[in-house]
C-alpha cells in the first residue's frame, strides 16, 4: 500500500475555485479524486482532463443525466470494491427513496445491494474507504426522509471499520449544523460537500480542507 496518498473528495456543488478559476497547480499534488454524487458530469470530465489523477464516482439522487451523458474518462465504482494503489474503495451511491426516480432506494433495497457484495467483501477482506452519496443513519444525516441516512451504512462501518467514510447529500450550506468531519468508532467521516482534501495514511489518517 502506498502511504500518504492525497485525495480530493467532492460532492453536491461544483467548486468555483476549481471550475471557474482553474489552475493546474491546484491539482498537481492530488493523487485521486472521488465524487460522492450530485455533480455535473461535465465537471468530472473537466477535472479528469486537466489533472493527472483518476476520477472515481458514485451517483447522487439528482444525477439523472449520467445515463445519457456519463462523465468521460471517469470510473463509476457503484456496487464494487475498486482498488487503487492498494487502497480498497467501496462505492454505494443514491439516497433514501422519497419520490419516483433513479438512484433512490428504500432501506431494504440498499441492504439488498450490500448483501450482493458479500463475495467481494470476502475476497478483498473488507475495504478502506466507503464512498456513498447519502450519509449513514444518525451520523450527520437529516431527520426528513430525503436526507435520512441508511442504517446499513452504519452496519458496514461497525463490521469492517474502514479508515474513511465519504458522503455528500447534506449540504454544508443548509441551516442545520452539519459537520465537515466526524468520527464513528475507528472511521473518519468526511462530508465531501463542494470539495475537501484529505490524506490517506496507514497509521495516522488525517484530513484537512484545502
Amino acid at each position: 500500500m502506498v502511504l500518504g496518498m492525497k485525495i480530493l473528495a467532492i460532492a453536491d456543488e461544483e467548486s468555483k475555485y476549481l471550475w471557474d478559476f482553474f489552475e493546474k497547480s491546484k491539482l498537481e499534488d492530488i493523487d485521486l479524486i472521488i465524487s460522492c454524487g450530485d455533480l455535473d458530469p461535465l465537471y468530472l470530465s473537466f477535472l479528469v482532463t486537466l489533472s493527472t489523477a483518476p476520477v472515481l464516482y458514485v451517483h447522487g439522487n439528482h444525477d439523472t443525466k449520467y445515463q445519457k451523458y456519463p462523465p468521460e474518462g471517469c470510473t463509476c465504482i457503484e456496487d464494487q470494491i475498486f482498488v487503487y494503489r492498494g487502497v480498497r474503495i467501496l462505492g454505494l451511491g443514491g439516497s433514501m427513496r422519497y419520490k419516483p426516480g433513479p438512484h433512490q432506494y428504500t432501506e431494504r433495497q440498499m441492504k439488498q445491494r450490500v448483501s450482493k457484495l458479500w463475495f467481494q467483501l470476502f475476497r478483498k477482506r473488507g475495504f478502506d474507504i466507503l464512498v456513498t452519496h447519502s450519509p449513514a443513519y444518525q451520523l450527520n444525516d437529516g431527520r426528513d426522509l430525503p436526507h435520512q441516512g441508511f442504517q446499513v451504512f452504519r452496519t458496514l462501518l461497525e463490521k469492517y471499520r474502514p479508515k474513511f467514510f465519504l458522503h455528500g447529500h447534506v449540504h454544508m450550506a443548509y441551516g442545520r449544523q452539519h459537520k465537515r468531519y466526524d468520527k464513528y468508532q475507528d472511521t473518519h467521516i468526511i462530508n465531501a460537500f463542494e470539495r475537501c482534501v484529505f490524506e490517506f495514511e496507514d497509521d495516522n489518517p488525517q484530513a484537512h480542507i484545502k
